[in-house]
């Protein structure tokens, strides 16, 4: 049962400078919370294990028809379609024997990942023998993230954490890619400034919890990347003294040394993974990041750049493209500067810098104008849902969205591949990508200022 540590509802904001304080959950409700996951991540794993088997071929691959129905049945997942054609079914370690071939694809070894989602995969595919292994094998372990992740949420969050738990998007994307243990590693760094660990928890100085932080942020970049953008607000949460500017430590404040250890300390975690796979293999280890460089605005990214520059927007057109290259990036790092200077101008007024909802602001940012937005992100997003009080009406309609993208893209591409029509104007399927298109933009745009405004849904372990 949940124990009230507060008399706030969930609308409440609490007082100024600090978050309002929900609900905490006992034992009891973080394990049902975490057995909810569990049945929500079988269910995950049920809808993509529809597009295997039943009979295989020589590489592995289910037949019949699995490039008509991984659409047409709305069970794609990129762990099974890659099973062939980057290696995996071959048991090649990654990066290390490989390079881009002169078309830019992938050929020896190389994902279009970072090094540790890479071994991941690696490790997944090593003992199976079909992409219906594959598959199986990678969703077992995947889901202790998922697992992990919801427990750390409901410890913040109490019951909000069910957003996560039990929400469509983990449904449709638990097993779609490698986003779980991304997912987690931010999760985590959140959860060590905030609760800490140990029986000491958030009682251990700022600096050492922000240092962990850090490390987990640097280990989420070589996962899949966003989290290092992180780094910044946790950089100016210190510099500022944490909560109410009161954990300086002994120090006298602003607190640089704190900051720049922060961010030497997640700089050089990435490094550090990074490392033994330039040295063992440099060409493939920059394949993976070359190949993600030169990829193009096109059908497949789903992003604002594609649509927004349409009919102009064919991958062989090098100016525009060109120009989505540099755009694309430029507007992502004003993006996470206005974010913390807003979050600079709360400090000012609220006495604590609010990295947590800054960071939130940055996602959406990089959400919005990357070139790339594939709908497994939405994952990347729903933990800053559970821990910070946006509106629900927010949260529902991007869950919309999502959804409305998450299904209406695969049955469009069945149709453009293997239906009668597939023209934009053609058909539901092709509006629900629109839906999901525009929706989720128009919905980052509000959320990055919604983001900005509002307060965290946990209360520090820790009395100041």
């Amino acid at each position: 049962m949940p124990e009230e540590v507060g008399a706030q509802g969930d609308g409440d904001t609490g007082t100024p400078g600090r978050p309002g304080v929900g609900v905490r959950l006992t034992s009891l409700g973080l394990i049902v919370l975490t057995v909810l996951c569990g049945i929500t991540l079988v269910l995950g794993f049920v809808n993509k294990d529809r597009c295997t088997g039943p009979q295989f071929d020589k590489w592995g691959r289910s037949q019949p028809d699995f490039d008509e129905r991984r659409y047409r049945d709305v069970c794609y997942s990129d762990i099974q379609t890659l099973w062939i054609g980057r290696d995996i079914d071959r048991h090649v370690f990654p990066y290390v024997h490989g390079k881009l071939t002169d078309d830019g694809q992938p050929v020896g070894g190389v994902v279009e990942y970072p090094v540790l989602t890479g071994v991941f995969i690696w490790a997944s595919a090593l003992f199976a023998h079909t992409d219906a292994d594959f598959l199986l094998y990678s969703a077992l372990l995947l889901a202790p993230f998922g697992l992990a992740t919801a427990w750390l949420l409901g410890r913040m969050s109490g019951w909000r954490a069910l957003l996560w738990a039990i929400g469509t998007p983990l449904i449709l994307y638990a097993f779609h890619n490698w986003e779980l243990p991304v997912v987690l590693c931010a999760t985590a760094a959140f959860y060590v400034v905030h609760h800490g660990w140990g029986s000491r928890g958030a009682e251990r100085p700022l600096l050492t919890r922000a240092t962990v932080a850090a490390v987990l942020l640097g280990l989420g970049f070589a996962f899949k990347v966003y989290p290092a953008i992180f780094a910044l607000p946790l950089m100016l949460y210190v510099l500022t003294g944490g909560r109410d500017g009161a954990e300086f430590g002994g120090r006298r404040g602003p607190d640089w040394r704190g900051a720049l250890r922060v961010a030497g300390v997640a700089l050089g975690t990435a490094v550090a993974v990074n490392v033994p796979f330039m040295v063992a293999g440099f060409e493939g280890w920059r394949a993976s990041f070359t190949f993600q460089l030169l990829r193009k605005a096109d059908i497949t990214t789903n992003s604002i750049w594609f649509w927004g520059f349409r009919p102009d927007s064919d991958p062989d057109n090098v100016p525009v493209q060109e120009l989505i290259g540099v755009l694309s990036p430029l507007l992502m790092l004003l993006s996470f500067v206005a974010a913390c200077a807003v979050g600079w101008v709360r400090y000012q007024k609220e006495g604590t810098y609010p990295w947590v909802p800054v960071s939130a602001a940055m996602l959406c940012g990089f959400l919005l104008l990357h070139k790339v937005h594939s709908p497994q992100y939405t994952l990347w997003l729903i933990p800053m849902f559970v821990l910070l009080r946006v509106r629900w009406g927010w949260i529902v309609a991007y869950l919309a969205a999502d959804l409305a993208m998450g299904i209406g893209i695969f049955r469009w591409y069945y149709e453009i591949f293997y239906g009668k029509h597939g023209g934009i104007f053609d058909g539901l399927s092709a509006q629900a990508v629109m839906v999901g298109v525009w929706g989720r933009a128009a919905l980052l745009i509000g959320l990055f200022f919604a983001f900005l405004t509002t307060r965290e849904t946990f209360r520090d372990r820790l009395t100041v």
